[in-house]
């Protein structure tokens, strides 16, 4: 296990031993959440790396990762926990035979969902409980969430209050399909993570997608800078990037032309509409405009 970053510039190292390629604001955001033992919420579109951010922390920091992914209908047993049913009703009648009574509300008949078992504290230190997409939940999921977020405790009917020993470490995402009620997001550190900066790009693709080589790399995200700055309906986003690069890195591609390109787009863009648009002259037209840049950048 290792220890908290006792700094922001140990966070922003610790991301980056990790091969997580933070700007400082983060780093900032997520050394406060730990420091204050707050749930870290974070919006951004989908593709940015919000759910990396809880993968890499529990990594770096020799956590166990527990993740809870949101969707429509999401109930509190699904959560939270279930009772063992077979194994209670196995119990009673081995307990009949004997003429005897069945404890069956015990925690060995307990099943732990992802929230339950987050407030339980494993040797190696409290785990990163990720609550991915919890836009794609429903409302009444938050006000549950209201509970746990505030005293780290959980209320079993047949057993009484249950309570973290220590804070697990709470990463929540949303791709703001929805809003998120206020009452929730007050209990949290908030933080916005945006598209990165090209040079930020570059070096995400370098060290995550390390068999494209630097030109195809630098081509490839001033590609995707240029898509993100134009009228698409969904721009893709850094996990896009890094699964264009690779693909053309298995194309033996050492540069961006216009003809693998235009092939390659459905790994780029997932609309029809989208690749249309971008499709044949507008794909030539960006690469000139990418290998006239370069060439102004260079030496003379």
């Amino acid at each position: 296990m290792t220890a908290l970053p006792q700094s922001i510039d140990e966070t922003e190292a610790l991301l980056q031993k990790a091969n997580y390629v933070a700007d400082r604001s983060l780093a900032t955001v997520l050394f406060l959440a730990l420091r204050l033992k707050r749930p870290l919420f974070l919006e951004g579109e989908a593709g940015v790396g919000k759910t990396e951010i809880a993968k890499v922390l529990a990594e770096a920091l020799g956590r166990k990762l527990i993740r809870l992914q949101c969707y429509e209908g999401l109930d509190v047993s699904a959560a939270l926990y279930e009772w063992n049913y077979p194994a209670q009703m196995l119990a009673i009648r081995q307990a009949e035979a004997g003429s005897g009574k069945a404890d069956i509300y015990n925690p060995d008949f307990l099943i732990k969902r992802p929230i339950l078992d987050a407030l339980e504290t494993p040797a190696e230190g409290a785990p990163v409980l990720l609550i991915d997409e919890l836009d794609r939940a429903d409302e009444a999921f938050e006000a549950f969430l209201l509970e746990v977020l505030s005293e780290y405790q959980v209320t079993i009917p047949e057993l009484g209050p249950i309570k973290a020993t220590e804070a697990p470490i709470v990463i929540i995402t949303t791709n703001r399909t929805r809003e998120i009620h206020d009452a929730l997001k007050r209990r949290c550190l908030y933080h916005w993570v945006d598209y990165p900066t090209m040079a930020r790009e570059r070096e995400i693709v370098r060290r995550k997608a390390p068999g494209a080589g630097e030109r195809l790399a630098d081509d490839v995200v001033a590609f995707v800078q240029s898509l993100r700055a134009g009228d698409l309906f969904k721009p893709p986003g850094v996990a896009e990037t890094l699964d264009w690069a690779q693909a053309l890195a298995e194309l033996d591609q050492m540069v961006l032309e216009p003809g693998i390109t235009d092939d390659t787009l459905g790994v780029l863009l997932k609309y029809q509409d989208d690749i249309a648009k971008v499709r044949g002259s507008t794909v030539q037209r960006m690469i000139d405009e990418i290998r006239t840049s370069a060439a102004a950048r260079r030496p003379v």
